[in-house]
């Protein structure tokens, strides 16, 4: 019988993770199902409690739940402690193990992928939620010159920098006084989903600056369209799913597949 994973999200329907790590099952001969998993939005614990109970091995956790997911491991890896948020969890004799992927999927992502170095670099954050929180440390462990993170509510961005302040130099801002531009700009918000875009000023975005969307679609973002206009170099979050997808492989099955051919099947 083959071992049951999901990933499980508000909405879900859009998620390639099913494809993805069917890849990796057949690319590394394991034998498991994926599938995806919507939750109400009111009753995520009772979903994953559900699908561990009818014998569910383990879940990717997407938007809007990954600190609720965080909330209900009652074990969490030292990654997970850090970005306060779970997008990884893995069901293991009645206990629930939390751990993040997403930043070390976005750094790979970044750094093999698309071939750019974070050290020394100027990075600018934009958004607070669950996902900025799971990029925040290991993208200060690759020694960027700083990190500027934005957010609409400035309390919640002074609660990361209170948090990572010990690794490395982060500020913070409202997003009407940005000013100059960045070597990166992330997209850590969910506003893709809806078709909308934090409101950036055009100056952030230089010649050579790499503008990327956490979020992944088959047409490019609002943040991709607006960023492009600028000259900026645009990526969606395609790459970071599929590297921190490899990364919730090798946590569920101790065996780190190959990304590549995931990039050249989905022609990306």
């Amino acid at each position: 019988m083959s071992d049951r994973y999901a990933v499980v999200g508000n909405p879900i329907e859009h998620s390639k993770s099913p494809e993805i790590h069917t890849l990796f099952a057949q690319q590394t001969g394991q034998n498991i199902l994926y599938s995806r998993m919507l939750a109400p939005l009111d009753d995520f614990r009772s979903t994953v409690f559900q699908f561990a109970s009818h014998g569910g091995k383990g879940l990717n956790v997407t938007v809007p739940f990954k600190f609720e997911a965080f909330a209900l491991s009652s074990r969490l890896t030292s990654r997970a402690k850090m970005a306060g948020a779970v997008n990884t969890l893995h069901f293991d004799e009645g206990s629930i193990c939390g751990d993040n992927t997403d930043g070390a999927g976005l750094v790979a992502d970044i750094t093999k992928n698309v071939g750019i170095a974070l050290r020394d670099s100027r990075i600018l954050l934009l958004g607070a939620g669950g996902a900025a929180f799971g990029v925040m440390l290991p993208l200060l462990e690759q020694k960027p010159e700083y990190l500027l993170v934005a957010n609409r509510n400035e309390d919640k961005a002074k609660e990361m920098i209170c948090r990572f302040s010990g690794f490395g130099r982060v500020e913070t801002s409202s997003y009407q006084d940005l000013s100059g531009d960045f070597d990166i700009v992330i997209n850590a918000t969910s506003a893709g989903l809806q078709g909308g875009m934090p409101p950036v000023p055009p100056t952030v975005f230089g010649k050579k600056t790499l503008a990327l969307d956490m979020v992944y679609s088959d047409k490019p973002t609002p943040f991709m369209s607006f960023a492009g206009r600028q000259g900026a170099k645009v990526r969606d979050g395609f790459g970071m799913l599929v590297e921190q997808a490899a990364e919730s492989f090798f946590v569920w099955r101790n065996i780190r597949p190959d990304t590549r051919p995931v990039f050249e099947y989905f022609g990306r």
